[in-house]
């Protein structure tokens, strides 16, 4: 690489036809030009330039060189042009694995507008449940919630979704309302999984709450169908609910109070990324960023 800077720099003399003139075009000093000149002709055993007081002239040897120095940094130069295309259009298939329900409350709005951005890449989508593995499988990204599982792979923060408690008036009315976090641990919270406990926050303020349910789901979308049908209190972020918040399906419960907020990654096998898998995280933590 310091070769073919030297190379880039002697033409920009020649170009000049004198140090000061490319030190101009370069911004590199005056100084600088004459010394990496010098070790340039040192390192080939040849005298390039034959220097005065106000310009310089190749020397034969020079004359050949610059001709074939021109051509490799005018190739150097039309490569990283080439790639810098490449990069701003990406192109290829993208297969990302996602949650089913991330996927289509938060992702499936910005999908058009990166495919539209993007019109050199194509899309293989798995939105089931099933956690894939990016080392044995062809998949370029997973999007998971929550903290990483695996140290083995790389892990890239996407967004952190602030949640919030809501239940369906039915319930309340028939469950009562609760007035501080206490008294959830008397309510049927509907849970993510096996979680058996919800840290509140108001402020400064922190609780935990021990917490039950009938149910050991792994769908979002479920939990919300049954909270909206009386069934319990579910902890998520508002955008999940905003339909059924639209509606009074469901209204907000100890509104003061938010849950942990629940953290969103991408993950991949390797940090050397290809560009359609680069500009794919780089454009959902920008637009995710605020959610």
């Amino acid at each position: 690489m310091e070769l073919l800077n030297d190379m880039a720099l002697f033409v920009e003399v020649v170009k000049a036809r004198g140090f000061r003139g490319a030190a101009e075009a370069t911004g590199v000093p005056n100084s600088t030009l004459s010394r990496r000149i010098g070790a340039l002709e040192k390192a080939i055993g040849l005298r390039l330039l034959h220097r005065t007081t106000r310009k310089v002239e190749l020397t034969e040897a020079g004359q050949v060189y610059f001709e074939r120095c021109k051509r490799i940094v005018d190739e150097a130069r039309l490569a990283h042009e080439q790639l810098g295309d490449m990069l701003a259009q990406p192109s290829g298939v993208l297969r990302v694995s996602m949650p089913v329900d991330f996927a289509t409350i938060y992702m499936a709005p910005l999908i058009a507008e990166f495919a539209a951005k993007y019109p050199g890449i194509t899309f293989d989508f798995d939105v089931t449940p099933r956690q894939v593995d990016l080392v044995r499988e062809p998949y370029d990204v997973a999007i998971r919630m929550g903290e990483p599982e695996s140290s083995n792979l790389i892990a890239r923060p996407l967004a952190s979704l602030s949640t919030r408690l809501f239940a369906s008036p039915r319930y309340l009315e028939r469950a009562g309302t609760p007035v501080e976090p206490q008294e959830l641990e008397a309510h049927e919270c509907l849970n993510i999984l096996k979680a058996s406990t919800w840290m509140l926050h108001r402020k400064t303020e922190s609780i935990q709450v021990a917490t039950r349910s009938r149910f050991t789901i792994n769908s979002v979308g479920l939990i919300r169908s049954l909270a909206a049908q009386g069934m319990g209190i579910l902890l998520v972020p508002e955008k999940v609910v905003v339909d059924d918040l639209a509606t009074g399906r469901l209204v907000p419960v100890l509104p003061a109070w938010r849950g942990q907020s629940t953290s969103v990654h991408a993950l991949t096998e390797t940090r050397l990324l290809p560009a359609k898998t680069q500009r794919f995280i780089e454009f959902f933590k920008e637009r995710l960023a605020h959610v």
